[in-house]
């Protein structure tokens, strides 16, 4: 069987998105999928798109995907890759579908130049923690993650600008 990885289009936005609830599924969060295909074809596909997508293929089939978008160092003041969703379907498990997708990934961080490709992976996720460390991905523990999603958010964007300093 060979794997074969390609750009995603337009006609993949249904099973890319699929491939989504199923990852939500994998992840024990089978209810978070709140986005719909009509808005995953938008960020992939507008004129000014706000992620990318890689699709593996084997035997013509979709085996997984990799969804990403740039990110920026000002360390390195050079572009990057953040690689927010990367999923293969269990039956195309051990096919060489993700490690063909985070060669390709690879090889586009470097061909555009960029720094660094990162990514997150839940802790509790072994499979894929052991397979991250097999092609040579480095474990971050002294970064930690932090979000303002919802009500903390909205609180954020409306809070007072600071008075000035007394003179």
């Amino acid at each position: 069987m060979s794997v074969v990885i390609r750009r995603a289009g337009r006609g993949d936005v249904a099973a890319i998105h699929q491939m989504i609830r199923e990852l939500a599924a994998y992840e024990r969060a089978p209810d978070a999928v709140v986005g719909t295909e009509a808005m995953l074809e938008r960020a992939l596909f507008a004129p000014r798109p706000s992620a990318e997508a890689l699709i593996a293929e084997v035997c013509d089939e979709p085996a997984g995907f990799a969804l990403f978008f740039q990110s920026f160092s000002t360390w390195e003041l050079r572009p990057g890759i953040w690689l927010e969703d990367l999923y293969v379907r269990e039956a195309h498990r051990r096919s060489g579908a993700g490690r063909a997708l985070m060669a390709r990934l690879a090889q586009l961080a470097l061909e555009r130049g960029c720094a660094r490709l990162e990514w997150h992976v839940l802790s509790w996720n072994e499979p894929a923690i052991r397979f991250y460390e097999r092609i040579g991905a480095a474990r971050l523990r002294e970064w930690e993650l932090q979000r303002l999603a919802g009500e903390a958010l909205s609180a954020a964007a409306a809070m007072p600008a600071p008075p000035p300093p007394s003179a």
